[in-house]
């Protein structure tokens, strides 16, 4: 049986004890749910990146702006800019809206594709879209990156660009230019440039004038060279709508993009599996 000053002694430790955690749970700062300093300013954070983190093309970016300079004007946030350690121009991008650019918080998305520099480290510059063209409104931010050493290969895609046409004849719908994509090395490179090409066109080539005649939803089912002959299938949206400017103009970027590759001399299109009757109005 406990005598009295056992019962004094174990009532002291458990006070001291309870005294202890106390002075923890106060003074010692817990874990908050601030975020990283590193990927954020005041106004814009970047939700797909860490600093350093390393990057490969083609590039998503997604992220917020909340204010403080950062606002949307007519669907866009700003640009963004991808340099290398000495500065030079990689790649940029407009930083589109994806939720109503008149509401704050907005987010935002842009893709950059690029040829990866030679050197290791670079810098992603986010600009604020600063409609009022006053110098004292700009904002920027930086975040450091690191390109991948993973060799990329270039691909062409081709598209409608009516600030490179002259002509407003029938052939204009066959006149289609290039762009480039750059792509993890594979050995699909065919199958890989038809499936950047059903993307569409970028924010950075529209702004440029480019625009696809493809619809949204397009889709390569399978794809084969036999004897030089480019054989590609694709499903029913990919003829869906238009007049016959519109699947002229189609016809012509799914061939101009397969005859980039020296093993293509000849294009074979079809429509699940059907020949006969394809891109027709």
């Amino acid at each position: 049986m406990m005598n009295t000053k056992q019962g004094v002694w174990l009532l002291g430790v458990l006070g001291f004890i309870m005294v202890a955690l106390i002075a923890i749970l106060i003074f010692v700062p817990g874990k908050t749910n601030a975020p990283n300093p590193a990927t954020n300013t005041e106004g814009i954070k970047i939700n797909s990146l860490q600093v350093n983190s390393e990057i490969s093309s083609p590039l998503k970016i997604t992220g917020t702006i909340s204010g403080n300079g950062w606002v949307g004007f007519e669907g866009q946030v700003g640009v963004v800019k991808l340099l290398d350690s000495n500065e030079k121009l990689i790649a940029m991008g407009i930083m589109t809206a994806t939720t109503e650019w008149t509401t704050l918080p907005t987010n935002f998305e842009t893709t950059l594709n690029f040829a990866t520099p030679n050197t290791e480290n670079g810098t992603l510059v986010f600009k604020n879209e600063n409609a009022s063209g006053l110098p004292e409104k700009d904002k920027t931010f930086s975040l450091p990156i690191k390109f991948s050493k993973d060799k990329t290969i270039e691909v062409e895609v081709f598209f409608g660009n009516l600030s490179f046409s002259s002509s407003g004849e029938q052939d204009e719908c066959l006149r289609v230019y290039k762009t480039s994509r750059y792509i993890g090395e594979t050995t699909a490179v065919a199958k890989t440039a038809l499936e950047e090409l059903l993307k569409g066109v970028t924010d950075s080539e529209k702004a440029w004038g480019f625009f696809t005649s493809i619809p949204a939803g397009s889709k390569l089912n399978s794809i084969s060279i036999v004897n030089g002959q480019a054989r590609a299938d694709f499903n029913a949206i990919t003829e869906s709508g238009g007049g016959s400017c519109s699947m002229a103009a189609r016809t012509a970027q799914i061939t101009k993009t397969l005859m980039q590759f020296p093993t293509v001399t000849s294009v074979r299109l079809s429509i699940n599996g059907r020949t006969a009757d394809i891109f027709q109005p």
